[in-house]
């Protein structure tokens, strides 16, 4: 039988990363702080209604434009460069894709985040996704960016889970993500999501509910008596530091879910091995 595939969903800001992927170049590049870019964008959601994630990329826009900086992808790649992650995450990959082999288990990575997915393209461990999904600009045919191409805010989230498990990996395929599917590629146990807090609560709830595992993260940076609500609201399976380094919680959870779903599968096999005799 075909290795089962476990399916690793990520979000980005302040789960991988230690802060908000715009506050380590793109927002410096400015001249301001990311206080006042974020308190820029809250101020023109409250004032227009515009939904915060499109009002971030707006604001991005307009003050990159007042400040007479031109946007092109390249620049935005550029801005993914210098991104901070926690500790052990530009090795974590490799070391789970390792013991995902060592299990009879076929490891991927997806992202799926609210930021600017051109940024998280010029970053250190962009490669190691086998799809990433993020906010994205359209460009012109002189490559600057004049609508955006795709928005995901929360909510919006949970429609990846679908994509994954049925293997569609083209989006603008709406019609087959949302089709009956008797086989699926990555059955939903066989699922996990990694957040940081309240904006990924209904991804956490979809994988829990699927029988899958939800993992909130916190830091030192963010409050744990948040992810300690989500706990006891059983809203995730587990909560953990987001520290990726051999050896600590995170790292000891997700190899404890692979071993789960190698054990389950082995079951399973010898189940119907024997039901043939």
């Amino acid at each position: 039988m075909e290795k089962p595939i476990v399916a690793i969903m990520y979000d980005f800001d302040k789960t991988l990363s230690v802060s908000d992927m715009q506050n380590f170049s793109f927002i410096p590049s400015l001249g301001i702080t990311p206080k006042e870019f974020w308190d820029s964008t809250t101020e023109f959601t409250k004032a227009t209604g515009v939904e915060s994630t499109l009002s971030y990329m707006y604001v991005m826009l307009s003050l990159a434009k007042q400040k007479g900086i031109k946007i092109t992808k390249k620049f935005l790649n550029e801005c993914g460069k210098n991104i901070e992650f926690f500790p052990g995450v530009l090795t974590w990959f490799n070391r789970i894709n390792k013991f995902g082999e060592e299990n009879g288990v076929q490891i991927e990575h997806y992202l799926v985040s609210s930021g600017t997915k051109e940024i998280v393209e010029g970053c250190k461990i962009y490669p190691y996704f086998k799809k990433a999904w993020g906010c994205e600009f359209y460009f012109n045919e002189d490559g600057e960016p004049v609508w955006p191409k795709r928005a995901i805010n929360y909510t919006l989230k949970t429609q990846f889970f679908y994509r994954i498990t049925k293997g569609v990996d083209d989006d603008t395929d709406d019609e087959s993500v949302n089709a009956k599917s008797e086989k699926l590629r990555v059955q939903p146990e066989h699922i996990i999501y990694c957040g940081d807090g309240m904006t990924d609560i209904p991804c956490m709830i979809l994988v829990h509910e699927r029988r899958g595992t939800s993992i909130a993260l916190y830091s030192e940076k963010t409050a744990k008596k948040i992810v300690d609500k989500i706990y006891e609201d059983k809203r995730c399976d587990y909560i953990a530091q987001a520290d990726y380094r051999p050896n600590k919680d995170m790292e000891t959870i997700i190899k404890l879910v692979i071993k789960k779903i190698a054990l389950t599968t082995a079951m399973k096999e010898k189940e119907i091995e024997l039901a043939k005799k």
